[in-house]
C-alpha cells in the first residue's frame, strides 16, 4: 500500500503538473515508482536530470529552440520534486537549487525569451522574470504574476505564455516565502508591500507603459493580487483565481501537505503558530477598497479554497466585478485551465488597453 501522502498527491496532482510543464507520461512513470514520500523529490529530480542533459547537449549543438524546451522541462520537474516536499529542507533546497538553474540556462530560448531580475527588497533582492510579448508596441503593458504558496516562477511558464500571446509583457517574481524569496523571508499579510516595491523597480524601466499595469494571482496568490489591488492603486485591473477569502478560517480542512508547507514558508515553530499567522491572511475588512475592475475565477470542486470564497470576495468589492465559477474544476482548475485561461487573459487585455490582433 502507497504512503497516504503519495496517493493524495497521485491523486491532486495530476492536472497541476501537467498543465505546467510535465509531460503525462513522465507524470505517470514517476509517480508510479514512488512508494513512499520520502523518495519524492529524489524521484522527481532524477526525472530531471534526464530532460537536463537533454537540454545541455542541445544548447552544446547550438540547437536552441530544443534546448529551451528540454531545459524548461528540467526546470518543471525539479520544481515539482521541490513543491510541498516540508521534511528534508536540504535535499528540497537542492531541487529548488536544480529548478532555478535549469529555467535561467532556458529562458534566452523560450518564445518569447525571458530576462531574469533581480529586485531589491528590505537590503536583498527577490528574483524575477521579466518577459514583452514578441508582437507589441515598443512599451507594452504589463501583468504582475504572484504565485500560490508553494509555486515558483520556474511554473508559471504556461501561464505567462496567455497573456504574452496577447500583446501584454509579464513579471513573475518569487514573493517572501516562495522559491528564491523562502529562505530570507518569511509569508507576509500586507502584500501591497510587495508589489508596490515590483512597481517601484518597473517604473524606472523604459521598456513598459507603466501606466498599464494589471495583476493576476492564482491559489495563494489569488490573496495576494486582490490584496495588493486594494491598496496599491496603481494597478488598473486584478484577476484572481481560486484563492481564500479567509486563510485562517479553512486551516482545519487543508491537507496535511499545505499545512506543512505554509509552517515552513511562514517560519513558524510548529502548527499553532502557523495557524495563528495564516488568520492574518483575510480579505475581510479590504476586499470593500477594491476599486478597480476585478474578475475572481473560482471551482466548485476545490478542496483547498471553496468556491464561496469568490462570491464573497466579489460581492464586497467596490469597482466593476467578474465572476466565473468552473463547476468540475479542481484547485485553480487545472484540469479545465481552457474553461478560464483565454477568457481571463482576453479580459485582461480589454482592461489594459490592448487591441486584438
Amino acid at each position: 500500500m502507497k504512503d497516504p501522502r503519495v496517493a493524495h498527491a497521485i491523486t491532486h496532482f495530476g492536472p497541476r503538473y501537467t498543465a505546467n510543464g510535465v509531460t503525462f507520461s513522465d507524470f505517470m512513470d514517476v509517480t508510479s515508482s514512488i512508494e513512499s514520500w520520502d523518495d519524492w523529490c529524489r524521484a522527481w529530480s532524477a526525472r530531471g536530470l534526464v530532460h537536463e542533459k537533454m537540454g545541455r547537449k542541445a544548447l552544446e549543438e547550438r540547437q536552441f529552440v530544443s534546448a529551451g524546451e528540454h531545459l524548461g522541462r528540467a526546470a518543471a520537474c525539479y520544481h515539482f520534486g521541490k513543491y510541498l516536499f516540508s521534511q528534508d529542507p536540504e535535499q528540497m533546497r537542492i531541487a529548488h537549487g536544480k529548478a532555478v538553474e535549469c529555467y535561467s540556462l532556458a529562458l534566452p530560448h523560450l518564445d518569447p525569451p525571458g530576462e531574469r531580475v533581480l529586485i531589491p527588497y528590505e537590503g536583498k533582492h527577490l528574483a524575477g522574470v521579466l518577459r514583452k510579448p514578441a508582437k507589441a508596441s515598443n512599451r507594452p503593458p504589463l501583468v504582475i504574476m504572484c504565485n500560490g504558496l508553494d509555486s515558483t516562477k520556474e511554473e508559471l511558464d504556461s501561464f505567462q505564455v496567455t497573456f504574452l500571446k496577447r500583446g501584454m509583457a509579464t513579471l513573475v517574481v518569487d514573493g517572501p516565502g516562495q522559491g528564491e524569496a523562502e529562505y530570507d523571508f518569511e509569508i507576509r499579510p500586507d502584500y501591497e508591500v510587495v508589489v508596490g516595491t515590483l512597481i517601484d523597480w518597473v517604473e524606472n524601466r523604459t521598456d513598459i507603459d507603466t501606466s498599464r499595469i494589471g495583476i493576476w494571482g492564482l491559489s495563494l496568490g489569488g490573496y495576494y493580487a486582490p490584496r495588493a489591488a486594494a491598496f496599491e492603486k496603481r494597478i488598473k485591473a486584478c484577476v484572481g483565481i481560486c484563492g481564500p477569502y479567509d486563510w485562517g478560517a479553512l486551516w482545519d480542512k487543508l491537507p496535511a501537505l499545505t499545512k506543512d508547507a505554509y509552517r515552513l514558508r511562514s517560519k513558524s515553530a510548529d502548527d499553532a503558530e502557523a495557524k495563528l499567522k495564516a488568520a492574518a491572511l483575510s480579505l475581510k475588512g479590504v476586499a470593500e477598497k477594491i476599486e478597480c475592475p476585478l474578475f475572481i475565477v473560482g471551482a466548485g470542486l476545490d478542496r483547498l479554497c471553496p468556491p464561496e470564497d469568490a462570491q464573497r470576495l466579489i460581492s464586497e468589492a467596490r469597482g466593476p466585478t467578474e465572476l466565473l465559477i468552473v463547476p468540475d474544476g479542481n484547485h485553480v482548475a487545472h484540469n479545465r485551465a481552457y474553461c478560464y485561461r483565454p477568457q481571463t487573459a482576453d479580459w485582461m487585455a480589454k482592461q489594459l488597453g490592448v487591441m486584438p490582433s
